[in-house]
């Protein structure tokens, strides 16, 4: 993918409008199992990225799966590269995924991953991210992106 090239538009209107959508790129892939995200920056370096929870992203238990959870920490940090201006490295490499539980999620409430890009070298991302539903934590992460070269 080329840096021109547009993997997000903005929503109109409704709940999400002003945040960032994707742009029919993920059709036909796993990640349509999570549903529709939205992100949007917040500074050079962070990014929020949601989710809108459903009865699909439960466990027998009725709160959110971890395995659900582990897939969006993963998506999101690619959301978050393109809310800040990395739309060429949609396409990269997740070389590791840490994932720490923090408390159970519910069905119901949005669930808001805080994405920040710690360092940026010349082959790797190293990022973290906090979830949260309703301002409770409910699991962190970390990742190191392995980035692709940008066709110029």
């Amino acid at each position: 993918m080329s840096e021109s090239q547009e993997v997000a538009r903005p929503v109109a209107d409704g709940k999400w409008a002003g945040w960032l959508t994707w742009v029919g790129r993920l059709d036909g892939t796993f990640i349509n199992v999570l549903g529709p995200s939205y992100f949007r920056p917040e500074t050079p370096s962070r990014a929020t990225v949601a989710l809108e929870t459903a009865p699909h992203h439960r466990n027998p238990v009725d709160s959110l799966h971890g395995g659900m959870l582990a897939a969006f920490a993963d998506h999101a940090y690619f959301a978050a590269l393109v809310a800040i201006g990395k739309p060429g490295q949609v396409d990269g490499v997740t070389v590791d995924l840490t994932m720490q539980y923090l408390g159970g999620g519910q069905i119901g409430p949005d669930l808001m991953a805080e994405v920040d890009l710690l360092q940026e070298t010349g082959r790797m991302l190293f990022m973290r991210m906090l979830m949260t539903q309703e301002g409770r934590a409910v699991a962190a992460s970390t990742a190191t992106i392995r980035k692709v070269a940008i066709a110029r």
